[in-house]
């Protein structure tokens, strides 16, 4: 054999090997990044008081080509009997907060330049046509709410005074903490046309509702703004529709969200903390209007989290809630102990509903790991979901992971939930790179049901033949009180033991390769990833962390939510035991720390302050562990805007492509 010949010989040898020796997926049609971008998804979903017609709102990107910006939100209506959604507003306009009148009309708002050049409030009749604008806040305004009578109430931010914008015009422009605080008011429209701020000067309005007759509405309030103030401090309240007859109900500081009136008018269902140091507003309240009477009723022992909530009769609530990663729809009789399922268990994920005014028929958005948020209609006595829309038909020439709940031993032997997908074109018996995707809160929940999006791109990475783990570790949501807190005063101990047990798992069920096992997240996800790099370097191979923690005692000082923070999920303030929050900060344990970690975030970040991504990537340059440091402008704590949600996504494949596979 010549040499020529020999040398084309091993060539075409080498070749294919390599061909061979390919993963079976890499030319699969799965998720690339570019199709995350594009994703369109049902937003607020509004039932008409007949149950014939549905209003949502559409997220739906901006292109390559268009103005930098977040996406847009179109407005559609539905018939439930099937059939084409009419658009009625779509981009570049926006429009939000579907809501259906007693007058049969469908009231929402946005701003249309010529009429208003802020957001008002305005309505079509049902076939979209003869359009009407309700509100001429002077600044706008961000929330509505219909009363029986047709009554408009809203609520709108003070604007600048104009001696303040007086100053700030002649360069005085300084921002002092505690001062120029503007205010959320409450507004009610007049029928002449004029509006009345009802609600005193000295109170911040988080969220309202009408009572059943219009005559007053219930409050959640503050004494001051503040993103802290609004997680743990805010209190329930009633006032009369002049403004009259304030009276505070429940002022306990926790955790505290919706409020629905009983139909008769004499109790308020609310969703609020079990005690001060409850992670999230996760107990069904009943509070007696007319004193301070206040009962938990949520069911004894169950492990569930509700989300949204209201009234079937003056005797029985309606409910959702979050079971692991599941969703389902309960009522609740106030008298009783005992919920019933009339809907949701099943493939479905939904958050809210909205209920036609017999209570029989219901309209939501839900998602399955199918596809992203669709128009769903159900009948309560039946349980019965049905899809509507089919925003992304695209998807459905596309081949996904296969996706499933699995269950394992955590820490102490407590049972630990979590999702896992599988690589597009799995062959049992291979052994694959593992992408461990954290959620963040810690008091956040991996549903199972559609979970890919920018930050946590996990058809993504599924498609590049990882395996991806989605850990519900304790200290999540979905399983009631006892769960969320029992990581209390351990942040970063026995929740990430259950991370790790369940690397463990995969590992002896023969589906991964502990030697390949890659993380990512975002904000207590991104502190998780972090924490992975340096504390247990040891066990993985890359990390990618997104706005993370690095600096539990520098992060207490700069977020917008020390207390919150410190009460909900360490249950300790810092300065009482500082050696525990040092010796649980990343940073601490960087002298061991050789794993390649990837640090990003946003600069508009109040949440997370960059600096805590600034230092991090600073120390892990001055040890020459490979690192890297994104900062993107604009951004808040997350990405909005689609060409960093590319990147980001590109950067989380080139990362692992590098160091982990």
């Amino acid at each position: 054999m010549n040499q020529k010949i020999s040398f084309s010989v091993i060539t075409l040898f080498l070749l294919l090997c390599f061909t061979f020796s390919l993963p079976s997926n890499i030319f699969a049609q799965g998720l690339h990044p570019v199709d995350v971008v594009n994703l369109e998804t049902v937003g607020a979903v509004s039932m008409s008081p007949d149950g014939e017609m549905i209003a949502y709102t559409l997220s739906v990107p901006r292109t390559d080509d268009e103005p930098v910006g977040r996406n847009y939100s179109e407005l559609y209506i539905i018939p439930v009997s099937g059939g084409d959604p009419v658009q009625i507003f779509g981009k570049p306009n926006s429009a939000g907060s579907p809501q259906w009148g007693p007058d049969n009309r469908l009231y929402f708002t946005t701003r249309i330049t010529g009429l208003h050049n802020h957001v008002q409030v305005y309505s079509v009749n049902r076939v979209g046509d003869d359009l009407q604008m309700h509100t001429r806040a002077e600044h706008g305004l961000s929330s509505f709410s219909l009363a029986s009578d047709g009554s408009i109430a809203y609520l709108a931010l003070d604007p600048v005074s104009t001696e303040r914008q007086e100053q700030i015009n002649r360069g005085f422009d300084m921002i002092v903490y505690g001062e120029n605080h503007r205010f959320m008011r409450l507004w009610i429209q007049a029928e002449d046309g004029e509006a009345k701020m009802i609600t005193p000067k000295n109170l911040y309005i988080w969220e309202f509702a009408w009572s059943p007759d219009g005559s007053r509405l219930a409050l959640r309030i503050s004494d001051e703004p503040g993103a802290d103030i609004d997680q743990m401090y805010t209190r329930y309240a009633v006032l009369n529709r002049d403004g009259t007859g304030l009276k505070e109900i429940m002022t306990s500081p926790r955790k505290k969200t919706s409020v629905s009136w009983s139909p008769d008018g004499t109790q308020l269902a609310v969703l609020a903390g079990k005690v001060y140091s409850d992670p999230l507003p996760q107990r069904i309240w009943i509070l007696n209007v007319e004193d301070t009477e206040k009962r938990d009723i949520t069911p004894s022992g169950w492990e569930g989290t509700p989300e949204w909530i209201s009234w079937m009769d003056d005797y029985t609530l309606i409910f959702t809630a979050v079971e692991r990663s599941s969703t389902s729809l309960f009522t609740l009789r106030t008298d009783r102990n005992v919920k019933t399922r009339v809907a949701g268990n099943g493939a479905e994920i939904f958050r809210s509903v909205s209920l036609d005014a017999s209570k029989r028929a219901f309209a939501t958005s839900a998602n399955t790991y199918q596809h992203p948020g669709e128009v769903y209609v159900g009948d309560i006595r039946r349980g019965e979901l049905q899809r509507l829309t089919h925003h992304n038909s695209w998807l459905e020439d596309r081949e996904l992971g296969e996706q499933t709940s699995i269950t394992w031993s955590g820490a102490d032997g407590r049972e630990i939930e979590g999702i896992l997908v599988k690589p597009v074109g799995y062959e049992e018996g291979v052994r694959y790179p593992l992408a461990i995707l954290p959620h963040g809160g810690p008091e956040g929940i991996s549903m199972n049901g559609w979970n890919t999006r920018s930050l946590y791109p996990t058809q993504v990475l599924a498609n590049e033949g990882y395996v991806v783990f989605k850990p519900n570790y304790r200290g999540s949501g979905g399983r009631g009180t006892a769960f969320a807190s029992a990581n209390h005063r351990d942040l970063g101990g026995k929740e990430f033991d259950d991370v790790l047990l369940g690397i463990d798992y995969l590992d002896e069920i023969g589906l991964i390769d502990p030697d390949k096992v890659g993380i990512s997240g975002t904000s207590y996800g991104g502190y998780f990833s972090a924490w992975a790099a340096t504390r247990y370097s040891d066990r993985f191979a890359a990390g990618i962390t997104f706005a993370g923690l690095s600096n539990w005692i520098s992060f207490t000082g700069t977020t917008d939510i020390p207390h919150e923070m410190s009460v909900v999920h360490w249950d300790l303030y810092w300065f009482d035991n500082p050696g525990q929050n040092w010796e649980r900060s990343p940073v601490a344990w960087l002298n061991q720390a050789n794993t390649p970690l990837l640090v990003a975030h946003g600069l508009a970040d109040e949440r997370v302050h960059p600096e805590q991504s600034i230092q991090l990537y600073q120390f892990l340059t001055m040890l020459d562990i490979p690192t890297g440091l994104i900062m993107y402008p604009r951004q808040p704590h997350g990405l909005l805007e689609r060409a960093h949600q590319l990147d980001f996504m590109n950067r989380v494949l080139d990362w692992f492509e590098k160091y982990v596979k």
